[in-house]
């Protein structure tokens, strides 16, 4: 049965990301609004309804070693494996706005968990609720922007082609939904068959858990690549890292405070460097390209070796 879970669960994601991509893209220029604010803000939370699900759940069973790694974990893959495979599949161009404003928030963002982690040896609710405070000035940093880019276009005299509102709606709420539900079938399914290995749950958060819980922004930045929505793949991964620190911890933290541990600040660490390296593998020409993904997904993939190991 768990077997099923895993295959059936790929096939929501898959057919949920493709509906949703297209819906999205679809809002986005009848909106007329830049496909990056959408990636970074309506498919970002789509994608990250796992992490949400799993989070919260791990937190109000007491389980607070899968509730952070699932978080970290989902966003070390997120940076190293969807936008590395992104990068192997097309030149990834990054955004000048990105640069300047969306990678430093997702490093600041895990520099103040790992900040407050360290200081209180935990995320209280205090914690929590500041992270949650942070996160509706992220939501109203993204709504300003889009409105700025749609007054921008307004005077466009350009038909743009894209599908009716009502059918734009009917994808993205059946894609969430196929979304949602694909990645818990994921996630329940590889956690039974992992649990039977017997290995820990800060182990399992942040290998197992975190790679299912992120499927969903694999699958959508992918989908997206190949649909050229180039600006809507980065802006997912990067959206879904600032969504998973300051609004799923942030949850998480406030319904029940989580303890910090050691490793959690080992990994943490490590979802800060990780993230100042592919910054700096944008700086020079604004792009993603071969080496950089290959060079990503070996780092992932060395870093896998170590979780196993320690």
């Amino acid at each position: 049965m768990m077997y099923f879970f895993l295959v059936f669960g790929f096939f929501l994601l898959i057919k949920g990301a493709d509906f949703f991509v297209d819906g999205s893209s679809s809002a986005a220029k009848k909106l007329r609004v830049p496909p990056l604010i959408i990636g970074m803000t309506i498919v970002a939370m789509g994608t990250s309804l796992p992490e949400t699900s799993v989070s919260v759940s791990a937190s109000l069973a007491g389980k607070n070693d899968l509730s952070i790694s699932n978080a970290v974990g989902s966003n070390i893959f997120n940076l190293m494996v969807v936008a590395g495979i992104c990068s192997v599949l097309c030149v990834l161009p990054i955004e000048k706005a990105s640069l300047k404003r969306d990678f430093p928030i997702s490093i600041a963002a895990a520099a103040a968990m790992l900040g407050m982690g360290a200081c209180f040896g935990r995320l209280n609710r205090f914690c929590g609720i500041t992270l949650l405070i942070a996160f509706v000035a992220f939501l109203y940093l993204m709504v300003h922007s889009a409105f700025q880019a749609r007054e921008a276009s307004a005077g466009s005299e350009d038909e743009i082609k894209a599908l009716p509102v009502p059918l734009c709606l009917i994808y993205m709420i059946g894609g969430i939904a196929a979304i949602a539900l694909g990645g818990k079938m994921v996630v329940d399914g590889a956690s039974d068959i992992a649990s039977t290995f017997g290995m820990s749950d800060n182990l399992i958060g942040m290998t197992v858990v975190a790679l299912g819980t992120s499927l969903p922004e694999l699958v959508t930045s992918i989908v997206a690549a190949r649909k050229n929505e180039l600006d809507m793949a980065l802006g997912n991964v990067i959206g879904s890292n600032i969504f998973n620190i300051l609004f799923v911890l942030g949850i998480a933290a406030s319904i029940s405070p989580m303890n910090f541990t050691r490793l959690n600040c080992i990994d943490t660490t490590v979802l800060i460097a990780c993230s100042a390296l592919v910054f700096l593998f944008c700086l020079p020409k604004k792009k993603l390209v071969l080496w950089h993904g290959i060079v990503m997904l070996s780092v992932y993939s060395g870093y896998t070796v170590y979780l196993f190991m320690r």
